[in-house]
């Protein structure tokens, strides 16, 4: 029995543009629903992340196919590179504070052996008073 037989899927039909609009609609629709999830259900993890295990199940059980999210998820990962741009202009801008920064690490390493000593001395004391 030959595999030709069998009828092409309606989406595969489909334009390319109107199958990338599908495409972004489903994996916008999915990262909506995480994002809805986490806040309803207040869980402590990003909603994209839950959106993504979600469409990640849907995948598997073929609730969802490949083919009507390809289009859409390779159109995203070409331009996944421009999407770093501000991150990277955002840190090169904060180069020159190199030196403030380092005074406040001093500052905030200090303060935590302090606190951390203080609270060993305390500890001990509270340790040999005990019976």
């Amino acid at each position: 029995m030959s595999t030709s037989s069998k009828p092409e899927s309606l989406t595969r039909q489909l334009p390319q543009p109107i199958r990338l609009t599908l495409g972004l609609g489903i994996l916008m629709g999915f990262a909506a629903l995480g994002t809805s999830l986490t806040h309803a259900l207040h869980l402590p993890l990003p909603g994209s992340v839950l959106g993504m295990l979600l469409m990640w199940i849907a995948l598997g059980t073929r609730v969802v196919r490949l083919h009507w999210i390809e289009d859409a998820a390779d159109g995203l990962l070409g331009i996944l590179g421009l999407l770093f741009v501000p991150a990277t202009v955002g840190f090169i801008e904060y180069l020159g504070t190199g030196t403030q920064w380092l005074a406040w690490l001093l500052v905030m390493t200090a303060g935590l052996l302090v606190g951390a000593g203080s609270a060993a001395l305390i500890a001990q004391k509270l340790v040999r008073q005990t019976p």
